[in-house]
């Protein structure tokens, strides 16, 4: 009796040792939960030859560490002033979901931050990304990298660090989103815009936008989804792409040719969010409007699409997309032909398309 209880509880015990054995097996670990750090690492790894590309002087250390470390004293300014900016992509992202094209929008991401700050007189130092997914599959992350450190190139900014986030339950597996933040500099007496000096007698510039850029894109996508458009048919107003290719075109980058001209020119306005009417006036002083002749520029394809597909007033155009015109510059009068070439020669497309007048109504954009 007294063996048969012994073997008993032998038995029960080898069945909770085999218990403790299949639990130990069991064990939860944090990619069984979403996120992978091991993936996390390769990807790192991947994309530090893309980022090695992006060093500018002042750029100390590499991508790895907990911050990004830049000498301003290498950068050799008198009197300087820090100009920040952060800014996203928006929905334009789910156009690239859709067609799987991923190379372009950390582009947008780029020019989206960078533009803001040369309508200060900026010089963009360096350059930090947020992507934020539901999964990270690298190929698409390495993709959105390639176009950030392209952009990059293009405003001669480094890209110093960033920060990927695996969220499961937060995104959709396929989807991410992206954040940007740009840092630069200024000498103090050079900032802009120079309000002061602003009269009626000013010239207005426009430069040339390469397409939608990175606003409106809820507009645009209600649009498509409406009339029921395929994104891999041929674009209407562009036959040689796609229409998703068509609309995913990155935001031009200001940067380098703003630079060029900005000891002659009083104020520069980034048409971005709001277009011409919403942006114009952020440059203005009270005592001042502008006059813009619509009829001084050509209009890209693009937009004279959108117009007749959702039957929108040239009121609405205004206010919500660029129209053409990404970058302006208000310069004097006499410097006006002179600025214009320049600005040319660094192969922007460039046209005078307003004035500054006087007016009670401050800050206006009058339309001619």
């Amino acid at each position: 009796m007294i063996i048969q209880s012994y073997i008993n509880l032998l038995v029960e015990s080898i069945k909770i040792s085999n218990l403790l054995l299949e639990y130990c097996k069991l064990g939860i670990s944090y990619k069984d939960a979403g996120v992978d750090i091991d993936a996390g690492n390769q990807f790192v790894e991947s994309i530090k030859p893309l980022v090695k590309e992006t060093k500018r002087s002042g750029v100390m250390g590499s991508i790895g560490g907990f911050g990004g470390l830049f000498d301003l004293a290498a950068c050799h300014y008198t009197d300087p002033v820090l100009v920040s900016a952060t800014d996203g992509v928006g929905t334009k992202l789910n156009l690239a979901f859709d067609a799987n094209i991923h190379d372009t929008v950390g582009i947008d991401l780029v020019a989206m931050c960078v533009n803001d700050l040369v309508v200060q007189a900026a010089e963009p130092l360096f350059f930090l990304d947020y992507m934020a997914t539901g999964k990270l599959e690298q190929h698409v992350a390495v993709d959105v990298i390639k176009g950030i450190a392209q952009g990059c190139k293009e405003a001669g900014c480094a890209l110093v660090g960033g920060e990927t986030a695996e969220m499961p339950g937060m995104y959709q597996a396929s989807h991410y989103d992206l954040a940007g933040f740009a840092v630069g500099v200024a000498e103090r007496n050079e900032i802009l815009p120079n309000t002061d000096a602003l009269n009626d007698s000013d010239v207005v510039l426009g430069m040339a936008s390469s397409g939608i850029h990175s606003n409106g894109f809820s507009l645009v996508r209600h649009l498509i989804a409406q009339h029921k458009i395929s994104l891999s048919d041929p674009a209407p107003f562009d036959t040689s792409k796609s229409l998703a290719e068509a609309l995913l075109t990155p935001t031009k980058i200001y940067v380098k040719s703003c630079l060029g001209v900005k000891h002659e020119v009083k104020a520069f306005a980034h048409i971005t969010g709001g277009g011409l009417t919403e942006n114009i006036p952020r440059i203005l002083p009270d005592h001042l409007a502008v006059e813009i002749n619509t009829k001084s520029w050509s209009t890209l394809p693009v937009f004279e699409w959108l117009q007749d597909l959702g039957d929108i007033s040239e009121e609405e155009m205004l206010k919500t997309f660029n129209c053409g015109i990404g970058m302006i510059a208000v310069v004097p009068a006499g410097r006006a032909d002179s600025i214009q070439a320049q600005l040319h020669a660094t192969g922007q497309t460039v046209c005078r398309i307003g004035k500054i007048i006087k007016s009670e109504n401050s800050g206006a954009v009058v339309y001619a």
